[in-house]
């Protein structure tokens, strides 16, 4: 049955602060699980841990723990997810917890009612998990407590009132937790806090990531050994933006036109617009074959611009809209330039449908067929907020009995956009990526294993871009050992999709044994 934690600031368990303080209460409940198909007793807790600055208490960083109730130290994966300004909520209830929402086999929606079903690819079968939600994302927010001091009343009048406080300070945008590098330590405060609390330093240590949370995961292996003394097993980055200047194209940098490239020709492939495909060639060897052709031939020509002579730039960029399934005069009036936008407006505008950026496999009805910019609904990003809202609303106050007058929030735009840069030393300096860091920590601790994992339709952070930095990284043979990369059908959640979710868990499974 549920039951509620009192949670108060001065447990010996979790000191939190002043006497004016009171952290909210958080609530446990032990569940079954049975990933599989073996049944295991796990403690779900979903509680508050607090950071402090100037040993004073200065935000509430919300988790989800499922501690299966052995006496072995099974290993322990710390999880986030990305945005900045999005909760941990995708691969809590989409993969890894012990149970899930529902979609259809590739990853479409279901209509409502949405309601959860256990989770037979549940990374509970290898490793306990902690999902972390950043602040002011889920229900971490920022301690303001001024409501709280004023407020006189009872102890349990003022929790109330931290509680409040707190939720409405998280539409602040103006906060030091939402600042590269400041939220990067507060992972690993939040990290070191929690293997204090629940005595599991001596437990083999992972962290796993998706999207700006493989982000972090890329910076974290390197901050959080050498600075915090958390000692990692493995790393496992899933979808990730690992250098953001590649995030945005222009003129004058090639390289997001390429990395983007092979999963446009992949997505054009899956709905049949492709030209010149091979005799029963799959989707996968199809973009294969078009990241080939961008490395020698595209790229070549992007970065000559009118030092290839017109006919040269032509027979490149007529081959490009064949991979893409786009018109040829179209290509080459773009230089051979395909925005991403562009493309999954235009690719079946004649069937009044454009694509999703997340997963391009998707489609749905385009609203506004007759104008020329990409204005309609993501079928990841938008629609699917209703799902994983009732999933993690259920999971939280129903089956673990939490009781909070706070409303979770999935994704903050208010954090995303509040976001800055706290680790650049001029103006002129640009370079904020994650893959030195990730290269730092594999020299750090060469014992550590690295899975980096992608679905070959997301155009957000798409999978060639990946593959191009892991061939960059120089690792030496030891280190290239522990180094596996990956790619699966689907887009930026590929585990949407059933056979991408089993092969995922498989997949874990054997780099945690």
């Amino acid at each position: 049955m549920p039951g509620n934690d009192k949670g108060k600031s001065k447990d010996p368990k979790d000191p939190g602060g002043s006497s004016e303080y009171k952290k909210p209460r958080g609530a446990s409940a032990e569940l079954e699980s049975s990933a599989a198909g073996e049944k295991r007793r796990i403690e779900a807790r979903a509680d508050w841990i607090v950071l402090r600055k100037d040993d004073e208490p200065s935000a509430e960083m919300f988790f989800v723990s499922y501690l299966e109730k052995t006496k072995e130290q099974r290993p322990l994966t710390f999880v986030f997810n990305g945005g900045p300004g999005a909760s941990s909520v995708y691969l809590h209830m989409g993969a890894l917890g012990p149970r899930r929402v529902r979609f259809d086999t590739q990853g479409e929606l279901l209509g409502a009612p949405h309601r959860l079903e256990d989770n037979h690819e549940s990374w509970l079968e290898f490793t306990d998990l902690v999902f972390v939600d950043p602040v002011g994302t889920g229900f971490s927010r920022v301690i303001k407590t001024k409501k709280a001091e004023n407020s006189g009343g009872t102890a349990g009048d003022r929790a109330e009132a931290s509680d409040e406080s707190a939720s409405g300070a998280s539409a602040s945008s103006d906060s030091e937790y939402y600042r590269l590098n400041r939220d990067l330590e507060s992972l690993s405060e939040f990290m070191q806090k929690f293997l204090s609390r629940f005595h599991r330093w001596e437990s083999a240590l992972y962290i796993a990531g998706e999207s700006y949370g493989g982000y972090r995961v890329g910076r974290l292996v390197k901050m959080a050994q050498a600075s915090y003394g958390i000692g990692l097993k493995g790393a496992i980055l899933i979808s990730p933006a690992l250098e953001i200047s590649l995030l945005q194209g222009s003129d004058y940098d090639v390289l997001p036109w390429i990395d983007t490239f092979p999963s446009m020709a992949a997505a054009a492939h899956y709905h049949g617009k492709a030209r010149r495909v091979h005799p029963d060639e799959s989707g996968r060897a199809f973009a294969e074959r078009a990241a080939a052709f961008a490395l020698k031939e595209l790229l070549p020509a992007l970065a000559a611009g009118d030092i290839y002579s017109a006919a040269q730039r032509k027979r490149i960029f007529d081959r490009a809209a064949d991979f893409a399934g786009l018109d040829r005069d179209t290509l080459n009036s773009r230089y051979g330039r395909i925005d991403p936008r562009y493309f999954v407006k235009n690719l079946l505008r004649e069937e009044k449908k454009h694509l999703g950026l997340y997963d391009a496999s998707l489609t749905v009805h385009d609203p506004y067929p007759d104008r020329d910019e990409y204005s309609g609904p993501d079928p990841t990003l938008e629609s699917v907020e209703a799902v994983f809202s009732s999933g993690i609303n259920t999971q939280l106050r129903g089956t673990i009995g939490l009781k909070t007058h706070r409303d979770y929030q999935l994704l903050s735009y208010t954090v995303h956009n509040a976001w800055k840069i706290d680790i650049r030393n001029h103006a002129f300096e640009s370079h904020f990526g994650a893959t030195d860091h990730l290269r730092y920590g594999m020299s750090l601790n060469p014992h550590m294993k690295v899975f980096i994992c992608s679905g070959i339709y997301d155009l957000i952070t798409p999978f060639f871009a990946v593959d191009r930095l892991a061939n960059l990284m120089k690792l030496d043979t030891r280190l290239k050992e522990k180094l596996t990369v990956k790619q699966y059908s689907g887009g930026h959640m590929f585990y949407t999709w059933a056979t991408s979710r089993a092969a995922l868990h498989a997949d874990m499974r054997a780099f945690y044994e």
